[in-house]
């Protein structure tokens, strides 16, 4: 209803306009549904692109409108409005209204006077007329011909009314054929503003949709561990997470990620989760790229929330054939670097919870150790056991700003390094999108984390 009244009601007057304006709005409307229940249940596949763009679209429309009401109160006000007080201005018009009916009596007075005077003198009626016309234009002042030019209307023929009066009355109507200002101010207002906003959202999304598909950036941590051995002083870390491998994806997104992950000659490839959006059998050969994944140490997974609407099992067995070691609440040895991994929390409603006790417990804590997390949330679980770093995912870093502020209210931290109940946990943006094909202020990243010595 919001986006109808600004960007269909106000700039529309009533009419045809209007009524194609309303039905698109409503089209859009029913759009949103159909893309957010439809296409996630495999239904209108063919809608993925233009729902999903235009859900991204809404909320920018939205976002520019509402940061767009103060200072459009504001036009408004001082602008659109006319600011004469009201009591000033009828007060003015009621005195110019009655020193013009004083005009017109004394006039009306002075030719009753003259008429009667050459009645008794035996003036004739069309000398009587002559003498009132030219009486009356030598009191105001004025002739036929200079009222015609001032005031745009033609001269009045007598007929007991002033010409005088005639232009007070139209001085203090503004004449009967000029527009309501304010009403056209108001439209024009309107309409900016609708104009502005489409354009705002439109190229923010344009934008968003160029990041969103393009090369993920190299993002690059030092992580100082008072643990770590110095013969691993300087191992590097590659950090991806939330690479959605979907529909809207393809083949071409994956292979972008693992060119980006081998350019920067990592130790260890850690993939945490929400790898994939779909079944094996739907995705199967989009995943295909990420067995070319390459590292000293090798690659490996743990689940995010996105694995168990999908199909968790399979893709776990999946992601092994391709080369990558899940961890399911389980740790390795890495030279003296203990890496550990625990499912995500939304494996406890498929029996599938997640276990730090069996990926923390009982080990050597004179060893460092790092934990892949999908939700940087999980550290509070982890913190008794002494964790040196978690890695996580889960966040998008917000995706499309100010999304990100919302985030804040579910994750203690959303995008890069934090601590959370005295644990480190360094947060990656993800290397792709989830819902619309759209990042702002988050663009796509592999974090690659060097370990040193502290």
């Amino acid at each position: 209803m919001y986006l109808w009244k600004r960007l269909v009601r106000d700039p529309l007057r009533p009419g045809v306009g209007r009524r194609v304006g309303t039905t698109v709005v409503l089209l859009l409307a029913a759009l949103v549904p159909l893309t957010l229940i439809g296409v996630r249940n495999g239904y209108f596949k063919w809608l993925s692109w233009p729902g999903y763009l235009w859900i991204a679209v809404m909320f920018y429309l939205l976002v520019t409108l509402a940061v767009m009401e103060i200072p459009r109160l504001l036009v408004d006000r001082l602008w659109v409005r006319d600011r004469k007080p009201a009591g000033k201005a009828a007060e003015t018009k009621g005195a110019d209204t009655t020193a013009t009916a004083g005009t017109t009596a004394s006039a009306t007075t002075t030719a009753g006077t003259a008429t009667s005077g050459t009645a008794a003198g035996g003036t004739t009626a069309s000398e009587t007329t002559s003498g009132e016309a030219a009486a009356r234009e030598t009191a105001t002042g004025e002739t036929a011909t200079s009222r015609t030019a001032t005031s745009g209307v033609p001269a009045a023929k007598d007929d007991g009314v002033s010409a005088s009066a005639i232009a007070t009355i139209e001085d203090t109507t503004g004449g009967t054929d000029e527009p309501d200002k304010g009403l056209e101010r108001r439209l024009l207002l309107s309409r900016g503003a609708a104009i502005f906003a489409g354009l705002t959202a439109a190229g923010i999304t344009g934008y968003g949709v160029k990041t969103a598909t393009g090369m993920p950036q190299i993002d690059r941590f030092q992580m100082p561990m008072a643990k770590l051995p110095r013969s691993m002083d300087g191992t590097r870390l590659a950090v991806v997470s939330d690479i959605h491998i979907g529909p809207l994806t393809g083949v071409n997104h994956a292979q972008r990620i693992v060119q980006v992950i081998n350019s920067v000659n990592a130790d260890l490839v850690c993939v945490v989760g929400d790898l994939v959006d779909g079944s094996v059998a739907e995705l199967g050969r989009f995943a295909a790229p990420l067995q070319d994944i390459q590292s000293r140490h090798g690659a490996f997974f743990v689940t995010g929330n996105h694995e168990y609407y999908s199909g968790a099992e399979e893709w776990i067995q999946e992601v092994d054939r391709l080369g990558i070691r899940p961890l399911r609440n389980e740790r390795v040895a890495i030279e003296g670097l203990d890496l550990a991994g625990v499912n995500d929390l939304t494996g406890a409603q498929q029996g599938d919870a997640a276990d730090y006790a069996r990926a923390l417990g009982d080990r050597d804590t004179a060893r460092p150790v790092v934990l892949m997390a999908h939700q940087p949330v999980a550290a509070r679980d982890a913190a008794p056991y002494g964790v040196d770093l978690q890695v996580s995912g889960h966040t998008h870093g917000g995706q499309m700003a100010p999304f990100n502020m919302l985030v804040k209210l579910q994750q203690p931290v959303v995008s890069g390094f934090g601590e959370v109940d005295g644990v480190p946990v360094y947060v990656t943006n993800g290397a792709g999108f989830w819902g619309p094909p759209v990042r702002v202020g988050a663009p796509p990243q592999v974090t690659v984390i060097e370990l040193r010595v502290a």
